[in-house]
């Protein structure tokens, strides 16, 4: 992945501060709540959600294990259509080949279509470096980009501003980047929408390169989908001569029937809508219709390393509807920009540390970033078990061990600052396989019980800080069984 956002502090560090913002956790428990809300009505709807969830589940899983032979379908297909498709092992590759595009059309801006995966390899950085400017046109990407802010939020990036900062933000930039505010622009959701269409529109009748990314790829036809609720994106597909769009390996579904499943449930999870606004499909291209020349990027970048762990690998079946973060109460409290990584929330949690590596030391912190509730399993519509993975992930930042890092098998080392964390893991293995030692382990535990301490001593104090330790009883499970059980049952 990109180092855009590699380099800050771990994320209880970086949460630390942004729960002290009181105007950011406004605006985030605002609008999570009212999204979640809106979507637990939308799904409520369907009698067969689960089955729509599980269906989900299995054809992604299903692509995950031949994504080879589907791969290879795409670009059968995407070239017989007129494409041409170029195969991308990291950022550095993508943005070589996306600029190289760029520089061969003649031009110097491009228009852009929201896309994560363009986020992720720091595209308009490197386009930037290259003289070529990019152009954000989903409302809430421009206001990140106007404000030269960072995302925070898969569905809406913009979630951490509210609507005062966004008019002072579309006064002070907008006539640096082209068409001015208004004069007099206030804060009404409709003048914000009007500044912003009228700055834009421009945009999109000039502009002769677009670049996007997918939500999908049909293997079957070479079809792209894109969905969104703004429009723009269909503007950016169908003006510019030349198309070119980014795509991670995993959003492939084998054919048209697989689609109709996730056209049901990424709308209701993400926006809480029953169906896209809008949904544009393209393959290849089309005499005197849409772009003259369309390029698709394969992008893999980590997605490989992340197929080969058997755990991990399902967090490639995120179709990026955001429900998770929606119901998270870290994400609600520390926002999307503690995670450090253009993908927040539980899911970044678990994507970012496989996609990077957990080298650095806020990927090594992400797996801690949860209480494990498991509200995000619940409301995943592809039935992903974050907290699975985010156990799995703890385990390997702790105790190190066999990965697979740029296709290469490794053992990676334990990261620094856990030692404690693994002298005690230890200590626990091996009470549990001394039965003797457990026995009296508990014994002890419950005679000593009324010197036990309210708090927890040193590290520990942050833990019981917040929480109240759990009573230990007046009499261990063994002996209560053994006194009330034992005699009776003990031949059974």
């Amino acid at each position: 992945m990109s180092g855009t956002f590699v380099g800050m502090p771990a994320f209880p560090e970086a949460a630390r501060a942004a729960v002290r913002d009181t105007t950011l956790r406004g605006n985030l428990r605002h609008a999570t709540h009212t999204i979640r809300d809106k979507r637990a009505r939308a799904v409520a709807e369907l009698d067969d959600w689960a089955l729509l969830r599980e269906a989900g589940k299995r054809i992604k899983d299903h692509t995950l294990r031949h994504l080879d032979r589907y791969l290879v379908r795409v670009e059968e297909a995407v070239t017989a259509a007129g494409g041409t498709v170029h195969w991308a092992a990291d950022a550095a590759e993508a943005n070589e080949i996306v600029a190289r595009l760029v520089a061969e059309t003649g031009e110097s801006e491009v228009v852009k279509v929201k896309s994560m995966a363009t986020q992720e390899i720091g595209l308009n950085e490197a386009l930037e470096a290259r003289g070529i400017r990019a152009y954000e046109t989903d409302l809430a990407e421009l206001i990140v980009q106007l404000g030269r802010d960072r995302p925070s939020h898969i569905l809406v990036p913009a979630i951490h501003r509210n609507r005062g900062e966004i008019r002072d933000i579309f006064r002070s930039e907008m006539g640096g980047w082209g068409r001015p505010a208004p004069e007099g622009l206030t804060d009404t959701p409709a003048e914000l929408a009007e500044a912003a269409r009228l700055h834009l529109r421009e945009k999109f009748l000039r502009a002769k390169v677009g670049i996007s990314g997918a939500n999908f790829v049909v293997a079957e036809t070479g079809t792209l989908v894109v969905v969104e609720s703004e429009g723009n994106g269909r503007m950016c597909l169908t003006l510019p001569e030349t198309l070119i769009s980014v795509v991670g390996i995993e959003k492939v579904v084998p054919t048209w029937r697989d689609l109709e499943v996730f056209l049901q449930t990424l709308p209701r999870s993400s926006t809480a809508e029953r169906m896209n606004p809008y949904t544009s499909m393209w393959t290849g291209t089309t005499d005197g219709d849409g772009p003259r020349n369309f390029h698709l990027v394969l992008l893999d970048n980590g997605r490989t390393d992340t197929l080969a762990d058997e755990v991990g690998r399902q967090a490639l079946r995120c179709i990026r509807c955001s429900a998770c973060l929606n119901v998270c109460p870290v994400y609600e409290r520390a926002g999307g920009h503690a995670y450090g990584s253009v993908y927040p929330g539980p899911i970044g949690a678990i994507l970012s540390p496989q996609l990077r590596g957990t080298g650095s030391e806020i990927d090594a912190s992400l797996p801690y970033a949860s209480s494990l509730c498991g509200a995000c399993y619940e409301v995943c519509p592809v039935a992903i078990d974050i907290p699975e993975v985010l156990v799995h992930l703890r385990e390997r930042v702790v105790q190190g061990g066999p990965a697979v890092r740029e296709g290469n098998r490794v053992v990676l080392k334990p990261a620094k600052g856990h030692a404690a964390e693994r002298a005690a893991m230890r200590a626990a293995q091996w009470v549990f396989t001394h039965p003797g030692a457990l026995r009296a382990g508990q014994r002890l535990a419950s005679r000593t019980r009324r010197l036990h301490p309210r708090t927890l001593p040193g590290p520990g104090r942050a833990w019981s800080g917040t929480r109240d330790l759990p009573a230990v009883p007046a009499e261990p499970f063994r002996d209560w069984w053994q006194r009330t059980r034992g005699g009776k049952d003990g031949a059974k």
